[in-house]
C-alpha cells in the first residue's frame, strides 16, 4: 500500500479527479443541462455580467482537459481557483451543504482547496508534460 500512494500517484488521482469535475460542470452541466444561455441568465440573476458565464465555461473546459492530460498542471490549477472561489460565493447564500436547494458552498470550497493543493503538487510523473520536450531542450544544438 505504501508504494501505491506515493506522491506521483496521489498527484495523478487528485489531478484526474479535479479534471473530471471541471469537465462535468462545464461540458455537461453548463452546456447540456442548463445551456450556456441559461447559465448566462443565472450569472445575471446573481449580479454578475452574463458574458462571464462564457468565460467560466471556457476556463473550466480547457483547464479540465489540460488537467486530465497533465499539461501545465500548476498553471491550469491556479487558473481555476478564482472560478471556484466565484462558485463558492455564488452558492454561499444556500447554506453549507451542497444538497441544499441551489447547492451549498461546501463542494465548491472543497474544489478550490483541491486546486490549491494541485497547484503545489504540479504535474507529477504520470502527466503528458513529463514526456514533452521543453523549449530549452528544443533549442539545444
Amino acid at each position: 500500500m505504501k508504494n501505491l500512494l506515493n506522491s506521483d500517484t496521489s498527484a495523478l488521482i487528485l489531478r484526474v479527479s479535479l479534471a473530471t469535475v471541471l469537465l462535468a460542470h462545464s461540458l455537461y452541466l453548463k452546456l447540456v443541462v442548463f445551456t450556456l444561455a441559461g447559465t448566462a441568465q443565472f450569472f445575471g440573476s446573481i449580479g454578475l455580467p452574463e458574458i462571464l458565464a462564457y468565460f467560466v465555461f471556457v476556463v473550466e473546459a480547457v483547464a479540465g482537459l489540460a488537467l486530465l492530460l497533465g499539461f501545465k498542471t500548476r498553471f491550469f490549477s491556479a487558473l481555476v481557483i478564482p472560478v471556484l472561489l466565484g462558485a463558492t460565493w455564488a452558492h454561499s447564500t444556500n447554506g453549507w451543504l451542497f444538497t441544499n436547494t441551489g447547492g451549498g458552498w461546501e463542494y465548491p470550497l472543497l474544489l478550490t482547496l483541491i486546486a490549491v493543493v494541485q497547484t503545489g503538487l504540479g504535474d507529477g510523473k504520470y502527466a503528458i508534460s513529463t514526456y514533452l520536450p521543453t523549449i530549452r531542450q528544443l533549442t539545444r544544438t
